[in-house]
């Protein structure tokens, strides 16, 4: 039976969402699942956000995060070691499928009666029997060539043939293999392979004081470093109960919405130049190139890491609100000149098309969810702060890459005023502070195990983190969720009918992070 546990929720902001614990047993898990991911009264149900296994000796303990608007409820299993199974929720959930079969790969958990039962992150020269995240002592073993191929579904029919690209790439993009059946020119069927470069970040946070795990975090995919560090250290602020100052949370949002802009602005101008509209990407990279400048006189460097610190951050000076808005005017400018252009207005509608619904049932997040009608997004649904009423959430409803554009050209100009309007606010009521406090906080040990979640609306869509605090204060556990896990599956479905021409087109559109998936 389902009982709910007894410790509290420590929340780091008064907008943190209501938080509920059970513990469940393994044959009750698929119906608990069942009951959340299903709609309320209001129409409402929550997503899978997390999934997250713990190696506790003989027993594993599985936790499941299950989010909805001002809402967050964890589920928790435990299971013997002996018979490490637990019953897949796949069949409720498609990102509950690929984070059991991401489980079963790194700690050897079973998901019982799975429908897609081959690897997901561990390739075919990975040994078998050896699962990297198990405790204790856990030698990398020699590994193999690869002698398991990947078991890609083969298209047949009249005039069908195969198009590989990747895994290694034109360019400086992380390596991932794309293998497309194709008719013609149009696309029957893509199949992607990503986990080249598996990391090991999980484990490598295991032990470090939560202070050091700051660097790392801004590591996880490079082009979010304020996305993934804020979302490390609300989880761990949260579970070790450290309060973060009104001001703090102002200074932490606006660099938040500072890195959404130079990468928007980066895409915008890219999904030009993908239909051969050169001139426009140069002056969108014009633009990033000042973005990036700023970002470099707030906090010292240009992908704004080294800011923010354990209860606390500190920058050198805030963005001038007169360069933003003259930023912002520009961009609106690049925009209509793109849109207005019959070519590229031809290429981008109707391309890739990712329905409302499909959009749904695979749970896509951030820009790719919003172009698809789904108004998601950490901002308003789990807020760390109140940013003020130039906050909207964009969407549209096409749902192909003109929606995806249009959605990311709006909230450009939406975080602009977003960013001005915490600038003035911190002005006239945190004048002492409106640099950011510098405080740096300190985890002290505890009689037991600590917890907290971080959720982070980063520029690609919500980030998750996860943080278990070890007795001695250090970091026990450390999950994280990039949206790109749960958004890499749509890119297959909206490339169906899509011509391979357009496929680079399509991909720039989704703009999914590889290392941020394969960590």
């Amino acid at each position: 039976m389902t009982e709910p546990l007894t410790s509290p929720q420590k929340t780091q902001a008064p907008l943190a969402p209501i938080t509920e614990f059970r513990s469940v047993s393994r044959d009750d898990l698929s119906a608990a699942a069942s009951a959340l991911l299903s709609p309320g009264a209001a129409g409402e149900s929550f997503r899978l956000a997390l999934v997250a296994c713990h190696d506790e000796g003989d027993e594993f303990r599985i936790v499941y995060v299950f989010a909805a608007t001002a809402r967050l409820v964890e589920l928790t299993v435990r299971i013997p070691k002996t018979d490490a199974w637990i019953p897949s929720l796949a069949h409720l959930s498609l990102a509950a499928g690929n984070f059991e079969r991401e489980m079963r790969d790194l700690f050897g958990v079973r998901p019982h009666n799975h429908p897609q039962p081959h690897r997901l992150v561990r390739h075919g020269h990975w040994p078998r029997g050896w699962y990297p995240m198990l405790a204790g002592l856990n030698p990398m073993p020699e590994f193999e060539p690869d002698v398991e191929s990947f078991p890609f579904v083969e298209v047949e029919g009249p005039g069908v043939y195969e198009i590989a690209v990747g895994p290694i790439h034109a360019g400086v993009i992380e390596p991932g293999h794309f293998r497309f059946s194709v008719v013609g020119e149009t696309i029957v069927r893509m199949e992607a392979r990503q986990y080249y470069l598996h990391r090991g970040m999980e484990k490598l946070f295991q032990g470090r004081e939560p202070a050091r795990g700051i660097e790392l975090a801004e590591q996880i995919s490079g082009d979010t470093a304020i996305g993934h560090s804020l979302a490390y250290l609300m989880a761990v602020e949260a579970a070790a109960d450290i309060e973060v100052s009104e001001p703090d949370r102002l200074v932490r949002a606006v660099l938040l919405e500072m890195e959404r802009l130079y990468n928007h602005v980066t895409d915008l101008g890219s999904l030009a130049n993908d239909t051969g509209f050169g001139v426009v990407d140069a002056h969108a990279q014009q633009l990033r190139e000042t973005l990036l400048r700023i970002n470099k006189s707030v906090t010292g460097h240009r992908l704004l890491r080294g800011a923010l610190s354990l209860g606390g951050v500190s920058v050198r000076t805030l963005p001038d609100p007169v360069e933003l808005r003259r930023i912002a005017a520009a961009m609106a400018e690049i925009v209509a000149v793109t849109l207005s252009h019959a070519i590229v207005r031809d290429r981008f509608t109707g391309t890739a098309a990712l329905p409302t619904t499909q959009a749904r049932t695979i749970g896509t997040l951030g820009y790719v969810a919003r172009a698809s009608g789904l108004g998601v997004d950490a901002r308003r649904d789990h807020p760390f702060v109140e940013l003020g009423d130039a906050f909207e959430v964009v969407t549209e409803t096409g749902g192909d890459v003109l929606s995806r554009y249009q959605v990311r050209a709006r909230e450009f100009q939406v975080s602009t005023a977003v960013i001005i309007g915490l600038i003035s606010r911190l002005d006239v009521a945190f004048p002492e502070t409106r640099l950011g406090s510098g405080r740096v906080a300190e985890v002290g040990a505890a009689t037991g195990i600590r917890s907290g979640l971080g959720l982070v609306e980063g520029w690609r869509g919500t980030i998750a983190h996860r943080v278990e605090l070890a007795p001695d204060g250090t970091v026990g556990r450390e999950k994280v969720v990039d949206p790109s896990f749960l958004n890499w599956p749509s890119l297959p479905i909206a490339l169906a009918v899509t011509i391979v021409p357009d496929f680079p087109l399509a991909n720039k559109s989704f703009n999914q992070s590889y290392a941020g998936n394969d960590l």
